[in-house]
């Protein structure tokens, strides 16, 4: 009866969930409804695999608008009209300019329905309707001769559920509109009476018509539409060579192969290993996954790009053998049951990493090699803060109660009428789609066309986009392919280049020579001793104070940290405990003995993912399927799942069943839920590491070369600052741009780093550009008018060359040549030089003898790079030199002190009850860190107060060898004043 119904997926249109929906139909004694959602198949998966749970018969199609006005509404009849629909509307959302025609185009295996008021001068096709909504049941009299009434359907369109939903599409509308409510069009709205009715009350309106409700139980009869939910078969591209025997020949031949490359001498259970995963490889169905990932990689590898293959992939020693990974599953025992086994429900995927400057050409290569390819999309929905921001716009609130009302500060109950509404509807809209994104690195390849699933859409990225998400993906028998980007491997890669280049005369260096580098002493110094700054996933302070509790030295002590560090094993308090056990041999006999046998390599604490698996199957009596199914399910992204549900309860039945105290149970079962969704899997864990070790080679060895790398690729945890400073702690001697020396991109001559001039803040890339281009052609500049004649430049972006003292080399103070620029350049260029045949003379003036002091440098890297070349204690207002460093803090044990610190980042937390307490990482005189905690009471009377340094005031602990100062009190020193603006200007030695 219903031929056009909407989802919250009509974005910022409609209000109800597909579930809703389906349970809204029900209710209401309904057999069959139709989706048919604005400009979008987004639910259309969910909603066929919801369907029969509420004994709905499902039917789908789009409803095709220009913005809120109708055109038509088209429903496939079966499979391959939604097919044709999802093209149609596809071609679209490839092309903005393209608006949606007032009459469709013919697709044999669809219906297409117009709104009532098109009946003027159109003669309907063979597969086309009217819709007549109740409002025009009374002009149904007066209907052209030509329309028969076999020809006309009920068109009752569902957008919202009750009155507050229609108030909500009022507020999405607005919002959508960038509009105040209260200057909403009605044209850019639907009808209030747009809510689902009963079958018998829809039929009491159109009795007098009861054609129109023959001819809809019809139309829809003719519908149907099935997917298989079962995962049966994966529906990813079924074969790589297009014969599945010979897909399997092809990865078994690849895979032994593969041995000479990683194994000398292979051992019997290397061999039985891979007879194993082969074995389940084929029966599974994912030959084709592995050697699609195989081509790719060799493709990447072709081109000389690094990548990591890591997430739980690198359990399998296939995977391994084909070079997909670089974790030898054997050597960690890692287990393959985590990534594929035979009653694991869900695909698996390799998450394989490239450097952000090489991903784009390889999904380029994807789907030039690769047919029937698509991104994959997320929504982006609602947040709360983003939505008060939103609503209070639309209610027309001024910035500063909309500020307020984000902080959430408030009291509800004394907020006025209209602030009340905000928050009121913002919790409403929390959680509803509000725009498609584009997953990090989800890419699918599909045996059937894209389009069979679904519509898809043309972001700025330039790739066709589903528009379903990863989760609708896994239900239809999808698995992604990820190909995903980070910056470590930038600097890994851009490191080695910049070695090869400052040291012709060394040995090329071998990066994948992990073996050679788990054994080396210099980096099991650097882990030891936390000095890893700059190192891929080591750096952060949080993870700096984890190697130094647990004196991790070795690749399997590393492998450990990295799945320890996550929050989820923190917040079930077994961080502590593993430190514990990991330090003290007497500790682990604390550990239950079945957990202890599960998990030895651990000590019997659950560290990764696998732990779950395990503890669920062993300890919980589970089948390995239904532990899978736990693991999934506590990522969140199923857990409101039924069958999730009825696994927790099992897991907790079979414990009762085999005598086990309920108390251990419900506190294995806490451990379980609190960090299983962030844990990582013990080869995405140990793919990690892998790279860990590769960046701490280059950091032991050619530490300037990979700060430089690492300036170079967006740096990493910290600021740009940092790595400049911990540059200088190797040795390295850190220039400001210079016009004859430096590129685009930060340099290394010798011990000497020139930054790029990317670095400076408005300067502009073509400006870069044109330097580069003359320099490269002509040679260095010989003087500031030998600048001024080659490069064609305004005053403003030679006055930013001139403040960094890019043209120191001419000898002449700063201030000087910024007059003479001023002279020399008019403010406003109307067109390029032209070349002529005689060099131009400049004029030269008489300039006043001026000088500029280090001080005033200092204030112009500030503005210019953010932060200082200088040591930003000479900035005190008052050279107070207090004595205390970092290294003296040992000796200080509970007792207070007093030292000075420059902020370099600052972590905040929440406590149990919701108190914000924040932890702060500083730099001492020395360059040495100085860490800090700050407890609720203290963090609010002496909060931070941005950039500078601080003089604290604190007690000393020591926990595990890990040195943080409590603070009692805090405050930033005050700087002097900027000596540019000043009539005393200072002088300093640097």
């Amino acid at each position: 009866m219903y031929i056009n119904c909407h989802t919250y997926y009509s974005l910022r249109y409609g209000t109800i969930s597909p579930k809703d929906l389906l349970a809204l139909a029900n209710a209401n004694n309904l057999q069959t409804i139709a989706l048919t959602d604005i400009n979008t198949t987004s639910a259309c998966l969910s909603f066929v695999r919801l369907s029969s749970e509420y004994n709905i018969k499902p039917v789908l199609g789009v409803d095709f608008r220009n913005g809120a006005q109708q055109e038509f509404i088209m429903l496939a009849k079966n499979n391959k009209g939604y097919q044709q629909i999802n093209t149609y509307l596809s071609t679209f959302l490839h092309d903005k300019a393209l608006k949606i025609p007032k009459y469709a185009k013919f697709i044999k295996d669809s219906f297409v329905i117009y709104p009532f008021e098109k009946a003027k001068n159109y003669k309907l096709k063979k597969n086309e309707y009217l819709g007549v909504k109740p409002k025009d049941l009374n002009s149904l009299k007066f209907l052209e001769r030509t329309h028969k009434r076999e020809k006309l359907v009920i068109l009752h369109t569902v957008s919202f559920q009750n009155k507050k939903a229609f108030n909500t599409h009022r507020l999405l509308r607005a919002i959508d509109n960038n509009t105040l409510l209260s200057k909403l069009p009605l044209s850019e709205q639907g009808c209030e009476t747009d809510q689902i009715l009963s079958a018998d009350t829809l039929k009491t309106i159109y009795a007098d018509y009861p054609e129109l409700i023959e001819n809809t139980q019809k139309l829809l009869g003719n519908c149907t539409i099935d997917f298989d939910f079962s995962h049966k078969v994966p529906n990813n591209q079924r074969t790589y060579t297009n014969n599945e025997n010979l897909d399997y020949r092809l990865l078994e031949k690849l895979t032994y192969q593969g041995l000479e490359y990683r194994y000398k001498n292979p051992n019997k259970a290397v061999y039985k290993r891979i007879e194993k995963e082969l074995n389940i490889i084929k029966q599974k169905g994912f030959v084709s996954y592995f050697l699609i990932n195989w081509k790719i990689l060799k493709y990447a590898r072709s081109k000389g790009y690094f990548y990591v293959g890591r997430g739980s992939g690198a359990n399998s020693i296939v995977a391994y053998l084909l070079r997909i990974t670089d974790v030898d599953p054997v050597e960690l025992d890692l287990y393959f049951e985590r990534f594929i086994n035979l009653y694991r429900k869900n695909p698996p995927d390799f998450d394989i990493d490239f450097s952000w400057t090489d991903r784009d050409d390889i999904t380029e290569f994807i789907f030039k090699r690769f047919k029937n390819t698509a991104l994959i999309a997320v929504y982006n929905t609602f947040k709360f803060k983003a939505s008060v921001r939103e609503l209070g716009k639309v209610f027309g609130l001024p910035k500063s109660e909309i500020d307020v009302l984000t902080i959430g500060e408030f009291n509800f109950n004394r907020l006025d009428r209209l602030s009340q509404l905000v928050i009121t509807y913002s919790k409403y809209i929390q959680g509803f789609p509000n725009y498609l994104g584009i997953h990090a690195g989800g890419i699918l390849i599909s045996e059937k066309p894209i389009h069979y699933y679904g519509a898809t859409f043309f972001p700025p990225k330039g790739f066709a986009t589903t528009q379903f998400d990863m989760v609708v993906a896994e239900d239809i028998g999808l698995y992604k392919f990820d190909i995903l980007s980070q910056r470590g491997l930038g600097k890994i890669k851009d490191a080695v280049e910049i070695v090869k280049h400052n040291h012709p005369e060394k040995e090329a260096i071998d990066i994948h020579d992990i073996k050679r580098f788990k054994e080396d002493q210099r980096i099991k110094y650097l882990l030891k001793n936390a000095k890893a700054i700059g190192c891929f996933y080591v750096e952060s302070p949080a993870m700096r104070m984890l190697l130094k509790k647990l004196q991790v030295d070795n690749y399997l002590g590393l492998v450990a940290a990295s799945s320890v560090i996550r929050p989820g094993v923190a917040k079930s308090g077994m961080m502590r405990e593993y430190i514990l056990r990991y330090r003290n041999p007497e500790r682990r006999k604390d550990a239950h003995p079945v957990l202890l046998d599960i998990m030895p390599e651990t000590y019997g604490v659950m560290v990764y993912q696998e732990d779950v698996i395990k503890v669920a199957h062993y300890f919980g009596k589970l089948s390995l399927g239904e532990s899978d199914m736990l693991r999934r399910g506590m990522s969140g992204k199923f857990r409101s799942r039924d069958e999730f549900l009825k696994v927790k309860q099992q897991f907790f039945n079979n414990c009762k069943a085999s005598g086990k105290p309920a108390t251990l149970v419900a506190e294995i079962w806490r451990q379980i839920e609190s960090f299983a969704g962030y844990a990582f899997a013990k080869g995405h864990s140990a793919s990690y590491a892998v790279e860990s070790y590769q960046s701490l080679f280059l950091k032991a060895y050619y530490p300037i070369e990979y700060m430089v790398a690492t300036l170079n690729n967006g740096g990493g945890f910290y600021s740009v600052e940092l790595y400049i400073h911990e540059a200088r702690m190797h040795g390295a001697i850190v220039e400001a741009p210079c016009i004859n020396t430096s590129k685009n991109k930060t340099i290394v001559i010798g011990k000497t780093i020139y930054l790029g001039f990317g670095f400076l803040r408005d300067l502009e890339s073509n400006t870069i550009k044109k330097i580069l281009v003359e320099r490269e052609k002509n040679g260095i500049f010989k003087s500031l008018d030998n600048f001024i004649d080659r490069v064609f430049i305004s005053i403003d972006q030679i006055s930013i060359l001139i403040k960094i003292n890019a043209f120191r080399f001419t000898k002449i103070n700063k201030r000087e040549l910024l007059w003479q620029a001023h002279l020399k350049i008019k403010k406003e260029s109307l067109q390029e030089k032209i070349i002529t045949l005689f060099k131009t003379e400049y004029i030269s003036y008489k300039t006043p003898e001026l000088k500029s002091t280090e001080l005033e440098n200092a204030f112009d890297q500030l503005e210019l790079l953010g932060f200082p070349l200088c040591n930003p204690f000479k900035l005190l207002i008052k050279p107070q030199y207090n004595n205390s460093r970092a290294k003296h803090l040992p000796f200080y044990k509970n007792k207070i002190v007093a030292i000075e610190g420059y902020l370099i980042t600052v972590k905040k937390t929440r406590t149990s009850n919701g108190k914000a307490m924040y932890f702060g990482t500083f730099l001492d005189r020395d360059g040495d860190f100085i860490d800090t905690v700050h407890f609720p009471p203290i963090a609010a009377k002496y909060p931070f107060r941005g950039k500078g340094i601080y003089a604290i005031t604190g007690k000393v602990l020591e926990e595990f060898d890990c040195i943080n100062i409590e603070v009692i009190s805090m405050h930033r020193l005050a700087i002097i004043e900027d000596p540019r603006y000043s009539d005393k200007p200072k002088l300093i030695k640097m």
